[in-house]
């Protein structure tokens, strides 16, 4: 996911990619392979284990923590929280459209869009 948005980068597009991302180092690589053509931006979508479980409607938060599921992030595989990402969205308690809200801010005010 990286290389191909930093061969969009490259040749002048914008690459919005949603991958879960749990490692500091692949996320710091990433950043390195895009920064050099454009700007690069980490979201982190702040919630809960708790939350994300309860909002599973496929069930694989169970499946994991039956060991039915290996390597799931957050249950038997570590998430390294974001320590310094550009946004960070507390989505618990919030609906959609304002924790997007919050990002187009950001977005403009980094001057990456004009709205």
């Amino acid at each position: 996911i990286g290389y191909v948005a930093s061969e969009i980068t490259k040749n002048g597009g914008i690459a919005i990619c949603a991958p879960i991302a749990p490692y500091t180092a692949t996320r710091r690589a990433v950043r390195e392979m895009i920064e050099s053509f454009g700007a690069f931006v980490e979201v982190h979508v702040a919630t809960s284990i708790e939350e994300c479980e309860r909002r599973d409607r496929k069930g694989l938060y169970k499946l994991a923590r039956e060991g039915k599921i290996k390597e799931f992030t957050g249950i038997s595989d570590p998430y390294e929280t974001p320590e310094n990402p550009e946004i960070m969205v507390k989505t618990e308690g919030a609906d959609v459209d304002a924790c997007a809200h919050q990002v187009i801010l950001r977005l403009e005010n980094m001057g990456l869009i004009k709205v």
